[in-house]
């Protein structure tokens, strides 16, 4: 079977009496078409089935309709859940994805990652790893070197940089202001580990509430236990809550799967959820509202994180295009707000 070639442009200009130029707005979307002239030239492109070369549209505009994305902990909920956000609102506004996974989330040896980027000719990048420990000292040597604009995700805010983050420390306050209005009074915390900006904006919310509407002025050590995240890790915290501080009546929990083991370790003592023991977790992971009891949770939406850090990429991106003398990128703080969404762990009905 003979192969079938492709339409051009050239084709298509032909057949509806055009130049390529035209053809060539009709496909850019330009406003300076008549309506009648970009009606034929449609039809003319639906009939012969002509596709753009989208080499050819970046060459002509000087743009590759593409940006880079950096990830780590793609087996998280949490990172997969924004690497979707992204990817489903790139390809509504017509972008591609160049995907890059750091190995670990505290790499600092990401020069040779942004030189594959911008040899690439990426339009902008989204750097969507979570800052832990000092996994962010690359940006005070390399920060200058980025000639594309850029949005970081989840990380301290600074100002010389756009910035995209869930509200951690509302999302905190939110959980154990909560806790407070159902008349708990000892409220301890599991914490994430500490070298994560979100674990210590969540503890700061927890610290805030407990000092300014219980009056304890001082935090002391036998209120909280620092977890990693992981459910073997809640499951261990509890148990020296339980034992170090047995007043304790509610407990806010740094993410779901350590809450999960908190309400299983207190099921096989027979402390009695929500009763003797409130809890709130914190990620709105689904499963959570299949347990028994189902979980109070702070939900925290990191499909919109992800959809917003690209729709703040493209206007930075367009902005830059449209702008004739050097651009200057005003960097802006995004801070996305939880959701508490209340159930049995935390509600006697």
């Amino acid at each position: 079977m003979a192969e079938k070639k492709r339409v051009t442009i050239h084709q298509v200009a032909r057949e509806a009496g055009v130049s390529r130029q035209t053809v060539s707005r009709v496909i850019n979307n330009r406003p300076d078409v008549a309506h009648e002239t970009r009606k034929r030239v449609q039809e003319v492109i639906n009939r012969l089935g002509y596709q753009p070369s989208a080499i050819a549209r970046s060459l002509s505009q000087q743009r590759s309709y593409s940006f880079g994305v950096v990830t780590s902990g793609l087996k998280f909920i949490g990172p997969s859940r924004t690497l979707n956000g992204i990817t489903e609102k790139a390809e509504e506004l017509g972008y591609g994805l160049l995907l890059k996974e750091l190995l670990t989330f505290e790499t600092n040896d990401i020069q040779p990652l942004l030189q594959w980027l911008l040899a690439r000719q990426v339009d902008g990048i989204i750097w969507a790893v979570p800052q832990v420990g000092e996994n962010r000292l690359w940006m005070d040597t390399q920060l200058p070197e980025l000639s594309v604009p850029t949005i970081f995700l989840t990380m301290e805010p600074r100002k010389d940089v756009s910035i995209v983050s869930v509200d951690n420390y509302l999302g905190g306050r939110l959980a154990v202001e909560h806790l407070v209005e159902i008349g708990r009074r000892e409220i301890a915390h599991i914490s994430g580990p500490l070298t994560w900006w979100e674990a210590r904006e969540r503890k700061r919310g927890w610290e805030t509430v407990i000092q300014e509407k219980l009056d304890k002025k001082k935090i002391e050590n036998r209120f909280w236990v620092e977890g990693t995240w992981g459910p073997g890790s809640g499951e261990r915290a509890i148990r020296k809550l339980l034992d170090e501080y047995p007043e304790m009546d509610a407990v806010f929990v740094g993410n779901d799967q350590m809450a999960l083991s908190v309400m299983q370790v207190a099921s096989s003592l027979c402390v009695k959820i929500p009763f003797d023991l409130a809890v709130v977790g914190f990620d709105g992971i689904p499963d959570t509202a299949y347990y028994w009891p189902p979980l109070t949770t702070v939900y925290q939406d990191q499909y919109q994180l992800g959809c917003r850090a690209v729709s703040e990429l493209v206007q930075l991106v367009e902005k830059r295009r449209r702008t004739e003398e050097e651009f200057e990128d005003k960097p802006k703080q995004i801070l996305i707000k939880p959701e508490l969404i209340i159930r049995e762990s935390s509600s006697i009905k």
